[in-house]
C-alpha cells in the first residue's frame, strides 16, 4: 500500500518516538491534534484529515487514553531515511 509524502513524514517521526496528542474543546469533542518530535517539538504539518486517515488505515493507536504511537503496520508501511524528508 501506498502512503502520501505528509503521512511519510509524520510515520517517520512517529517511528523516531514522537507522538500525537488530541486537543478537546470543553464538550469533549476533538479540537484539535498536535504532533510532537521525541524532543518535545511540534510538528505544523498534522491537520484532521490526516490525522483520520492514519487513524483509519490502523498505522497509529492509542492504549490507556495516553498519546497516539505508531503501531506495528504502521513501522512496515514507513520508508526508512535518514532524514525527514
Amino acid at each position: 500500500m501506498d502512503i502520501s509524502r505528509a503521512e511519510q513524514r509524520i510515520l517517520h517521526l512517529l517511528a523516531q518516538g514522537g507522538r500525537i496528542e488530541l486537543i478537546r474543546d470543553d464538550n469533549k469533542k476533538l479540537a484539535d491534534v498536535h504532533c510532537y518530535t521525541r524532543d518535545g517539538w511540534r510538528l505544523a504539518g498534522l491537520d484532521m484529515d490526516l490525522f483520520r486517515k492514519l487513524k483509519r488505515r490502523r498505522t497509529i493507536a492509542s492504549q490507556g487514553g495516553k498519546p497516539y504511537r505508531i503501531t506495528r503496520r504502521g513501522l512496515q508501511l514507513v520508508r526508512s531515511q535518514p532524514d525527514n524528508c
